[in-house]
């Protein structure tokens, strides 16, 4: 297998505080690049661009300096590390209520990308303000692969950076209720269908306990998830970046972004964004091997095949 390429990767990095009705956590790791850079690093080599605080616990970077991940993009900066606080409700936690955020040091955040990292092959963009992602594209030079993700909130108020953004990207991941609030279908197949017609090659639709959905020109596949015992579910926060991780990654540590390489992605992807769920913060997936992984994708990949059993 060649060697895998580097995923640069940019977003936020956040001190969580989460409720649930059994337990609580205050000040844990938390932030889209937190989540997405060690998903993918079980892969991949990750260069990440993020800020953070003088507040940041030393632990959490010792955390990520022990992962292949280059930090020469981290900027540390006086001040409070961005912070979020939600509550979650309902039998899988599906419900969730934001109670607080303070960008802090995030508020005057602005990606520089050092010279070594402008080359990168595989380009992650994380759920921050789109005028933000497209300063990362305005500074890298090689990119072959280009995936960005984002929340309701820009759909609400930046709708028109997006679009512009959807244009300069080979890969667009989404919710199925970011989709229809996008476009303003009423349908997902409409909504897919205006989305794509914007450019980007590939369309991700994550759906949670449901799976995900990767549209492109050569058809539609369905990429089942990793089946969950409630009690098993513990804390949803960060599901969706860890996905993009295991999905960038494996993709990165292939080199490949053909339709078949793009499917088998779509089932690391399910597997990361379902260990990220068993427990709070990063904590489900940083303890996983990559033996660990692959028995995981061989279990949806079975899933998928007719006969129990994938052909490769």
């Amino acid at each position: 297998m060649p060697t895998a390429s580097s995923i640069l990767a940019v977003g936020s990095i956040a001190l969580d505080a989460v409720k649930t009705p059994k337990e609580s956590v205050i000040d844990v790791l938390g932030g889209s690049a937190s989540f997405f850079t060690l998903a993918a690093s079980h892969f991949a080599p990750v260069r990440l661009i993020a800020v953070v605080g003088d507040d940041l616990p030393a632990q959490y970077l010792r955390l990520l300096e022990q992962r292949p991940i280059d930090l020469a993009g981290l900027q540390r900066r006086p001040g409070k590390t961005f912070r979020w606080s939600a509550e979650y409700s309902g039998t899988y936690l599906e419900t969730r209520q934001t109670l607080r955020t303070d960008l802090n040091v995030f508020a005057d955040f602005h990606p520089h990308l050092p010279e070594s990292v402008r080359a990168s092959r595989f380009v992650f963009l994380g759920n921050i303000n789109p005028g933000l992602q497209h300063e990362v594209l305005d500074q890298v030079t090689q990119a072959e692969f280009i995936a960005c993700d984002t929340i309701s909130l820009w759909i609400e108020t930046e709708s028109p950076s997006l679009e512009r953004l959807y244009r300069r990207v080979h890969c667009v991941m989404l919710s199925y209720e970011e989709a229809l609030q996008f476009t303003g279908q009423p349908s997902l197949i409409g909504a897919v269908r205006q989305i794509r017609d914007l450019g980007p090659r590939a369309l991700i639709i994550k759906r949670g306990e449901y799976g995900s959905l990767l549209f492109t020109s050569e058809g539609v596949f369905a990429a089942p998830a990793r089946l969950l015992e409630h009690s098993q579910v513990k804390d949803p926060t960060g599901a969706g970046d860890a996905f993009a991780g295991g999905f960038m990654g494996a993709l990165a540590r292939g080199g490949r972004t053909d339709e078949q390489a793009l499917r088998a992605a779509m089932l690391y992807g399910n597997v990361l964004g379902a260990l990220a769920v068993t427990d709070f913060s990063v904590h489900g997936m940083t303890d996983v091997t990559l033996a660990d992984l692959e028995t995981g994708a061989e279990e949806l990949r079975a899933m998928v095949s007719l006969d129990g059993v994938w052909r490769r």
